[in-house]
């Protein structure tokens, strides 16, 4: 299963983004609002400047405590962004995720975000994928 089939397989695949100079209390606020895990920062909504987690405020929280909550998204953010490309394969992106320890990944084509994966979007399209092959094989068992 290729990236693309992933991304088209989600019901919205536009990509959060957030500008730099964004309050940590800001993002965390979209991230509870919108129920998502990650914000993209980005200065003009295509390109990827840095990417922010629910780990990473939780992670500054226990840190420095409320305080950081004042600070400007450039603080906390990851800003050596690994991406992935449409035609990348699922299994690939999941040992990068794995490996990386991380669980969000932009999807850029030309330098620019054509969307954002989750582990959570790979792990249900090999779920779906795996499910499609039992019944095939199941078919052909059966003699169906």
């Amino acid at each position: 299963m290729l990236v693309s089939q992933i991304l088209k397989s989600k019901s919205d695949d536009g990509v959060i983004t957030m500008p730099p100079g964004t309050t940590v209390a800001h993002l965390a606020e979209m991230l509870s609002t919108r129920r998502i895990g990650a914000v993209v920062i980005s200065r003009d909504g295509k390109r990827v400047d840095g990417i922010v987690s629910e780990r990473d405020v939780v992670r500054e929280l226990g840190r420095r405590g409320p305080a950081c909550l004042g600070d400007t998204v450039e603080a906390i953010m990851t800003a050596s962004v690994t991406i992935c490309a449409r035609d990348d394969r699922a299994d690939d992106v999941l040992q990068r995720m794995t490996d990386g320890r991380f669980r969000h990944l932009p999807v850029v084509e030309a330098g620019q975000m054509v969307g954002l994966i989750s582990i959570g979007d790979v792990v249900k399209a090999r779920l779906s994928e795996l499910a499609m092959e039992n019944d095939a094989l199941e078919g052909m068992i059966k003699g169906f």
